[in-house]
């Protein structure tokens, strides 16, 4: 589920966001979109196989967490940002919903075989009307952005007010066993799985990639930022996970 390139001028976050990467020897820019795009397209034929293996088939689970925190009733119309294969617009049709699915990487929409509307889109940059959906949902795709708070934006000017928006990120546990066991697991062990699934290279870029994630705190701000109130941070699995959910603020 690839990121986008934004437009125009980059904004703090942006800045923020290449400061962290630059320190972890990490693309920025348009050298950054360039690689997210090549490596989501060079993946996707075997993208689903590896995020089972990898998560215990946890991600599931934690897509449908998302989705029940979603909170919008059945028929509505819900954009899955960086859709990629096209794991939540299953899941929202299943439960209803109207999906569409927009993502930068054109391999992801190629092997996505929903049946939904899909747009290669930049995520910065939708080609949707202002207020014309009722939610959002996004699955491990934030760090991928390369302009985090453009993107976040732009999903305030899509939803409608009263619209809601569920965002799952990989997260960290806080300390103990749990913490060093997932170092271990993300760091040294799913880059091996990646490397004899899919691409090696790829799989390498995923643990290093959250170097790119702001903070919980910079999360909520951005979102404010955005036009979105009532901004709820949850770590799913022991904080393995994380989800933020949000309401678009002003009248329905």
């Amino acid at each position: 589920m690839s990121g986008a390139v934004p437009a125009g001028s980059p904004g703090p976050g942006a800045l923020e966001a290449a400061a962290r990467a630059r320190h972890a020897d990490l693309p920025v820019g348009d050298e950054k979109t360039a690689l997210v795009r090549s490596m989501f397209d060079t993946i996707a034929p075997r993208y689903d196989l590896v995020n089972r293996t990898m998560t215990f088939g946890l991600d599931v689970r934690w897509r449908r967490r998302a989705l029940g925190a979603l909170a919008l009733p059945a028929g509505s119309t819900v954009l899955d940002l960086a859709c990629g294969t096209g794991d939540f617009l299953r899941l929202l049709a299943a439960d209803g919903f109207r999906p569409v699915g927009a993502d930068l990487s054109w391999g992801m929409l190629a092997a996505n075989r929903t049946g939904a509307p899909l747009a290669q889109a930049d995520g910065a940059a939708l080609p949707l009307a202002t207020g014309t959906v009722d939610g959002v949902t996004c699955g491990y795709a934030l760090r991928n952005f390369t302009d985090l708070a453009a993107v976040l934006g732009e999903l305030g000017r899509v939803v409608r007010p009263g619209g809601r928006i569920s965002l799952l990120e990989v997260a960290e546990p806080d300390g103990g066993l749990l913490r060093l066991g997932h170092r271990i697991w993300f760091r040294r062990v799913v880059p091996v799985i990646g490397g004899l699934l899919s691409d090696p290279a790829a799989y390498r870029y995923l643990p290093r990639s959250t170097a790119y994630l702001p903070s919980a705190d910079e999360l909520r701000r951005l979102l404010v930022d955005a036009g979105f109130s009532s901004v709820n941070r949850r770590t799913l699995s022991g904080g393995l996970s994380q989800l933020l959910t949000a309401t678009r603020s002003g009248r329905p």
